[in-house]
């Protein structure tokens, strides 16, 4: 990576951020680079873009919780359209909000990148099944896909709750999803930032991390909470049971890929070292 300052890179690099990087580097088996702004820079983006991600969420599950609670079926089993109205437009709003923060993001490396006095490329085209891996894109997929699967079945039960509480869960299911396949893509697509093999291989640990952040199921396991929790007041049916293997075979299932898996560094090395 080049020295010097980082002129035009926003959030600017602080003395601390250059302490992490060094930290970050040296957990990552690079303990013999030296930190630079650049790699300080990219690195503070993605710990704020990922807290302001997690308060996003939170917002967002605090405000489909309330919006959920007061458009609750009445006696008559109806219930307030302009509700799931709501909802959706928080999910818009949610997505939305995470393609700002995949913006920032890839704004500031393309400001760092645009120091570069020249450019490294990957001698393998990285897809998915680089960044992210078959176990974990199956877990993915089969974690939405069972989630929308409950949900649906829901759909059938006479009580009006969980109906409503069902079509809760499948737009709430859609929005993340769809937060899951925009994160994705800018992973794939934003251009290398590197013009050696130490930045090359820090490139690429940086996506794998992304990408593997960005799959988590945390946030269908949230979103589970909010309507679900509400059912066990009225009786802990087969959808309650259901959710709660669900979410148990999700996490023991997240442990097992986590442990088996290779380690971000590893697929950085064999990316920058394929022929």
């Amino acid at each position: 990576m080049p020295n010097g300052t980082l002129p035009d890179v926003d959030p600017p690099v602080r003395p601390a951020d250059l302490e992490q990087a060094g930290v970050w580097l040296a957990g990552h088996g690079l303990a013999d680079a030296r930190p630079t702004p650049l790699l300080a820079a990219r690195l503070a983006v993605r710990r704020r873009a990922r807290l302001a991600a997690a308060i996003l969420l939170a917002v967002f599950l605090i405000a489909t919780a309330l919006v959920y609670t007061g458009g609750l079926p009445d006696e008559a089993g109806s219930y307030r359209s302009w509700s799931l109205l709501l909802v959706v437009a928080l999910v818009v709003g949610l997505v939305v909000a995470q393609a700002l923060l995949d913006w920032w993001v890839r704004r500031v490396d393309r400001r760092a990148g645009a120091t570069l006095p020249r450019r490294a490329a990957y001698a393998v085209r990285l897809g998915w099944r680089t960044v992210l891996g078959w176990p974990r894109a199956a877990f993915t997929v089969t974690t939405f896909a069972g989630a929308a699967v409950l949900a649906v079945g829901a759909l059938a039960l006479p009580d009006a709750t969980v109906r409503y509480a069902a079509v809760i869960l499948l737009i709430g299911l859609f929005g993340l999803a769809a937060g899951v396949a925009v994160e994705l893509r800018h992973i794939l697509t934003h251009p290398v930032v590197a013009d050696d093999e130490v930045s090359l291989t820090a490139d690429v640990i940086m996506r794998v991390e992304d990408a593997r952040v960005g799959a988590m199921p945390t946030a269908v396991w949230s979103v589970w909470s909010l309507p679900v929790v509400s059912m066990f007041s009225t009786g802990f049916g087969w959808w309650n049971a259901s959710w709660l293997v669900f979410i148990l075979l999700s996490v023991i299932a997240q442990a097992l890929i986590d442990t088996r898996t290779a380690r971000t560094a590893t697929v950085a090395r064999q990316v920058v070292s394929a022929p």
